[in-house]
């Protein structure tokens, strides 16, 4: 019997940053995707809450609800054997105090299986991952482009372009690490600022749109096989295209049933000769 995974912690990332090798985590949000994502040896799954936008149809992450995320989150627990689950903290689910971090930090962990969890926000929201921490709980901080607050940073745009934003960028990653973050997700920022922010942190930096001086990477899953078709990220470079290959198998599928194609024998069920005759034999008169 083959031996089953060894499952990851927050210490064997810390180990391979310490060797010089990146970190590799990807956002999957159900059981298939989270499967392919552990078998390939990643890291760690991001249970984002950019699932509003990949599989929910919300048109941003801000509707998704604390409930959705840990339907999803359970999905990705069944499925993942070693890579570290991080559970997303939606909007709403902690901005209001310390206690409903703590609180929904717990739900995550305890209903939706996660190892740890990740909130968005810098200096103003370390009080609440200072109060996750000390609970128990491992989090990973989320600066720069904050998707749950788009309309404060007027959408979808890079962040710390200016001196003195990319001054409270690092203020806001030194903020997160005095409160015990384990790593900080670095979102849409210049390639230059991640490097200082790098650099001056003792925790792991993990990039979505950062530039490569991170300590890691974060890629969606939609959006790097190409099953998102609504826009692609600057920062997302696609390495195949599943939306396409999806969309040509069910036209083949709609011509092979109208050519008489499919189903043929061998997508039939049978039953035994005699039993057939006395099928027959027993039909009522039409």
């Amino acid at each position: 019997m083959a031996d089953a995974p060894r499952k990851l912690s927050i210490f064997d990332l810390q180990a391979k940053v310490a060797r010089g090798e990146k970190i590799f985590q990807v956002t999957a949000v159900d059981f298939p995707t989270a499967q392919l994502v552990d078998r390939a040896g990643i890291d760690c799954i991001l249970i984002g809450d950019s699932v509003g936008m990949t599989a929910l149809g919300y048109s941003s992450t801000v509707p998704v609800t604390m409930d959705e995320m840990l339907h999803h989150a359970r999905a990705v627990a069944r499925a993942a054997k070693s890579a570290i689950l991080v559970g997303d903290l939606p909007l709403g689910a902690y901005h209001a105090s310390t206690e409903d971090a703590i609180h929904n930090a717990m739900r995550m962990v305890k209903e939706g299986g996660a190892d740890v969890v990740k909130l968005e926000g810098g200096e103003d929201f370390a009080p609440m991952a200072e109060a996750v921490v000390r609970a128990g709980i491992p989090v990973m901080a989320h600066i720069g482009l904050t998707p749950q607050l788009m309309s404060k940073l007027g959408g979808f745009k890079v962040q710390g372009k200016s001196a003195s934003a990319g001054l409270q960028l690092l203020k806001d990653a030194l903020a997160m690490e005095r409160a015990g973050c384990f790593a900080i997700v670095l979102e849409a920022i210049p390639d230059r600022v991640a490097q200082i922010i790098t650099e001056r942190l003792a925790i792991p930096t993990i990039g979505i749109g950062a530039g490569p001086h991170c300590d890691g990477q974060n890629l969606v899953l939609h959006d790097m096989v190409g099953l998102f078709d609504r826009f692609t990220p600057k920062f997302a470079k696609r390495y195949a295209d599943c939306w396409s290959l999806v969309s040509n198998a069910l036209t083949e599928f709609q011509d092979d049933v109208r050519q008489g194609g499919f189903p043929r024998a061998e997508h039939s069920f049978t039953m035994k000769e005699d039993e057939y005759q006395e099928l027959l034999r027993q039909l009522p008169p039409v």
